[in-house]
């Protein structure tokens, strides 16, 4: 495993968090690829005047020069951040102890791209039949923003493949299925006012609070009447107002308030109606209510983060061919998002599986087992054999 655990002790040597740059950590990799003669395609972002972070995207061809088809490897190069955790030992430097690598990112998901970096000369020398794709983003921790872009770009850059294979910590378990993501902010904007004054102004922390028990009748109804899905740990789709804000005084008619909700959607349950029913209630209901009281009065519905669910069919080639070359059948499905549902959604048949579990990925100490590098090694030479 020389070859896996050089790379991914030099990959967590690179604090990538997402607040920073993944700058280095490509860069490092591209001069990799050229090594073996394949020019990677660097897609920078476009959110700065500076460019800071950068999707990777490079193929190993067919033997016959065929660069489309084939299946991807997907992975993000971000990390969570590691501000107020109790760590054992430096979360940037990879410390081997008791049968596992600890480090920021040897789960979630740096061991899965330090094994595929430690094949490249394996890669570079099969004889593929079909092409090999690495598909690397940024920001997947902040809301998928890079796989997002790299996904809408495919077309721009011919960019085909057949199926896709995303190595988040799974256990090397075969995972068909995940929900989705939607993130939003609410921005109740009322009227200041002098507490002995309220009819002067509107208070947006009352109207917040309405909307926070329309919504939690809306989860609650979920959770009652389904859809269900029992290969799911929890079998229905979930939501909550998690964060919270407003006011800045005891004596002061609040003018703003932020609640902060989100919810998971079974993977075949469609997000949009949600969000539709979310809005119309704000827009449709509240918001005329407040403005019948203030004219100065409004609200924003802003969203923060959306990711598709992931609901592969179990007879679908890739999930047999993740199995063959090594994968663990299973009919389980996972609560967490992905980038796999973004790949899924242009038609590429994909399904979640990588070293490691999730329930590590992102506390201090995060660990991965050797065992499952092992595995993800294994894994790796049975699909480039697959493709010969």
């Amino acid at each position: 495993m020389n070859s896996s655990l050089d790379w991914i002790t030099r990959l967590v040597s690179f604090d990538t968090t997402s607040r920073d740059s993944n700058l280095d950590l490509i860069d490092c990799i591209a001069d990799e690829l050229r090594k073996y003669g394949v020019e990677p395609l660097i897609l920078a972002n476009e959110d700065d005047a500076e460019v800071r972070k950068a999707n990777l995207f490079a193929t190993f061809p067919a033997h016959d020069g065929t660069t489309e088809g084939g299946v991807i490897l997907s992975g993000h190069t971000d990390v969570v951040p590691v501000d107020g955790q109790n760590w054992d030992s430096d979360p940037f430097t990879v410390q081997e102890r008791d049968g596992r690598l600890y480090g920021r990112g040897t789960a979630d998901m740096k061991g899965y791209l330090g094994v595929i970096l430690g094949k490249l000369e394996h890669i570079s020398q099969a004889k593929l039949s079909k092409p090999l794709h690495l598909a690397f983003s940024y920001d997947e921790e902040v809301g998928l923003l890079g796989a997002q872009r790299m996904v809408g770009q495919f077309a721009e850059h011919g960019i085909k493949a057949d199926s896709c294979i995303v190595g988040e910590p799974s256990g090397m378990r075969v995972v068909r299925g995940h929900k989705s993501i939607n993130l939003f902010v609410a921005r109740f904007h009322g009227v200041a006012a002098h507490s002995s004054l309220t009819p002067n102004g509107l208070n947006a922390i009352h109207y917040a609070g309405r909307f926070i028990e329309f919504y939690r009748q809306l989860t609650q109804g979920w959770k009652d009447n389904g859809p269900f899905d029992d290969a799911y740990p929890v079998s229905f789709t979930t939501g909550g107002v998690n964060v919270i804000s407003g006011g800045i005084a005891g004596n002061t008619v609040p003018d703003l308030c932020e609640v902060e909700f989100e919810f998971r959607a079974l993977g075949t349950v469609k997000a949009d109606p949600i969000v539709a029913q979310i809005r119309e209630f704000l827009v449709d209901v509240l918001e005329p209510e407040m403005k019948a009281e203030n004219p100065a009065a409004s609200i924003e519905l802003v969203t923060k983060a959306r990711g598709p669910g992931l609901d592969t069919d179990d007879d679908a080639a890739v999930v047999q061919f993740a199995v063959d070359c090594g994968g663990l059948a299973t009919d389980e499905k996972v609560t967490y998002g992905t980038e796999a549902g973004l790949f899924h959604g242009v038609g590429i048949e994909t399904v979640v599986c990588g070293p490691g579990e999730i329930a590590v990925a992102h506390a201090a100490n995060e660990y991965v087992e050797l065992e499952q590098i092992e595995a993800c090694e294994a894994f790796m030479d049975s699909l480039i054999e697959h493709l010969e």
